[in-house]
């Protein structure tokens, strides 16, 4: 791969944009090789049981680079969309793994929308999230329209897409966006691997509370009981679950295998 880097340390795949010569924007080439890391990750021959997200160099992901020559697509068409950058989302929604996003630098764009996909987002204080689209006449797409209200509310939601305006990893901290804020990027990329090692090591069920969260959002209630129904027998008859109540019973630490 030549524009993501995938590395697994221990348990987690460590996976970054890797075009800092563009502040990490997406091309064409980006793109096939996130589809090929994507494959490698859901691999369980890898081992990866938790999947960290961060870019190269001064930036996390600057949007679309609109100056690729390998784009398959035309970056502002649907069909482009559809054929590249979906099938990437849905599969970051459906990873049955925790997600971590380490945000570096710029999360602009759809750059922006791929930080959102997190279950934690972190953030250095040098980091900033731009909704960019309406700069050059396009709406805000990856999910964008989706997570981003649910994640700072309808108004501010608006505002940013509207008005293009930056938003600081402070003030997204703030607002709720941003999990967890770190004081520069080394403290961030510390603190980050630090939370991604911890889920990494942590019970099967958290695959199960990540599906859970992303169904609450269109599920009813009733719908909503049922599958905490399901989900609840599947982690019960867990190894991991006889493991956290031996480990309750014994007063130690849990040693929990994922399984």
């Amino acid at each position: 791969m030549e524009r993501m880097t995938l590395d697994f340390e221990g348990k987690v795949a460590v996976l970054k944009f890797n075009h800092p010569e563009v502040m990490n924007a997406i091309g064409g080439l980006m793109l096939e090789d996130f589809a090929e890391a994507m494959q490698a990750i859901s691999d369980p021959a890898n081992g990866a049981r938790c999947l960290y997200l961060t870019g190269v160099g001064r930036g996390f992901c600057a949007g679309a680079n609109l100056q690729d020559d390998h784009q398959p697509q035309r970056r502002g068409s649907g069909n482009g969309l559809r054929s590249s950058y979906h099938p990437l989302l849905l599969g970051l929604r459906d990873l049955e793994m925790p997600m971590v996003t380490a945000v570096n630098g710029a999360a602009a764009g759809v750059g922006m929308s791929f930080a959102m996909m997190g279950d934690i987002i972190c953030a250095s204080k040098n980091a900033f999230f731009l909704q960019a689209f309406a700069r050059i006449g396009l709406v805000p797409d990856g999910g964008a329209t989706f997570m981003l209200p649910r994640l700072v509310g309808w108004g501010r939601a608006v505002e940013l897409s509207m008005l293009a305006e930056r938003l600081s990893a402070e003030t997204a901290h703030e607002w709720g966006l941003v999990n967890r804020l770190f004081e520069d990027n080394e403290a961030l990329e510390e603190g980050a691997m630090k939370i991604a090692n911890q889920l990494a090591n942590g019970p099967r069920s958290l695959a199960f509370i990540r599906e859970a969260y992303w169904n609450t959002w269109h599920n009813a209630f009733e719908q909503q009981l049922d599958l905490e129904a399901r989900l609840q027998s599947k982690a019960s008859a867990s190894g991991d679950f006889a493991e956290g109540v031996s480990a309750f019973l014994e007063k130690r630490d849990p040693r929990f295998k994922g399984e």
